[in-house]
């Protein structure tokens, strides 16, 4: 059967236990339906809870909310193959009450273990440090960290990793991660105008998963096909997977469809589409 994911955004306060009680409504009325509700994701500081659905058509799956306990989804969303493996890398089952807690937090702030994952790869590194030589190469790295870091830090992104010549990064929110995105590009481009002798071109890419949290760094599939989508980006691109599309409608991006694309190490093309950005 498809694979379907929806999207709530609540408001009033809901609480984990109250996001529990309803997901085991659901696990109560699915079978009448013929469908099975898989993993679900709450994000409580900003009102958004996910629900993984295997369903022999949406109405099935809006059928079961219904009865269950009235919360209609306000967006469903068919989920591709290799983003489901994303989704799923794990391998394992989470309890009932699916919400996890936000790694390196205070241990309150809950985190439905959704996360956006979002790689910089900085072009040209090795030819730049043949040309300019160790010590010029690192100030022009030293500029490129500067400006995701500051990025990150604006559109509440967490710095999973230095790669050497990128970041890797999570975010909570798929807005988060494209207004990120594109302020690294605009400010680069800025730079570019300002210090024309030596320009910063950077490819990014990003897709949203239920990364493997190990020892302060993300593992798994979400993680792999992020980079690979970044490492398929051209200079100066954002490259994204289509389930961001679908979760960003009416956060005012613009998207470019790129269509299938054969991504290294995947056995099924990936619905690519480019953000837009200006300078």
């Amino acid at each position: 059967m498809p694979i379907y994911m929806d999207v709530h955004r609540l408001e009033g306060g809901v609480t984990p236990l109250e996001v529990e009680q309803a997901h085991l409504s659901d696990l109560e009325a699915q079978e009448k339906y013929g469908v099975r509700y898989l993993k679900y994701w709450f994000n409580q500081e900003a009102g958004s809870v996910f629900c993984l659905i295997d369903a022999p058509e949406p109405d099935a799956a809006v059928a079961v909310h219904r009865e269950a306990h009235g919360m209609i989804a306000d967006k469903l969303i068919q989920v591709d193959e290799v983003v489901l493996n994303a989704f799923l890398c794990d391998g394992g089952e989470k309890p009932a009450g699916a919400a996890a807690l936000l790694p390196g937090g205070d241990g309150q702030t809950l985190d439905g273990g959704l996360r956006i994952i979002l790689f910089t790869d900085l072009e040209g590194s090795t030819a730049t440090t043949n040309r300019l030589g160790d010590a010029e190469a690192m100030k022009v790295l030293r500029s490129h960290n500067a400006i995701v870091r500051e990025a990150l830090a604006e559109w509440r992104g967490k710095e999973v990793k230095h790669t050497g010549d990128g970041v890797m990064a999570s975010f909570l929110s798929c807005s988060d991660a494209a207004g990120c995105a594109i302020a690294i590009q605009q400010r680069l481009a800025k730079h570019n105008s300002e210090q024309a002798a030596e320009p910063i071109s950077v490819r990014i890419g990003f897709t949203a998963g239920e990364p493997v949290s190990d020892n302060e760094d993300l593992f798994g599939a979400s993680v792999q096909l992020a980079a690979r989508i970044c490492a398929h980006a051209h200079p100066g691109q954002i490259l994204v997977s289509n389930v961001i599309k679908e979760l960003s409608i009416g956060k005012g991006l613009a998207f470019v469809d790129h269509g299938e694309v054969a991504l290294k190490g995947f056995d099924h093309p990936v619905h690519l589409h480019e953000v837009g950005w200006s300078a």
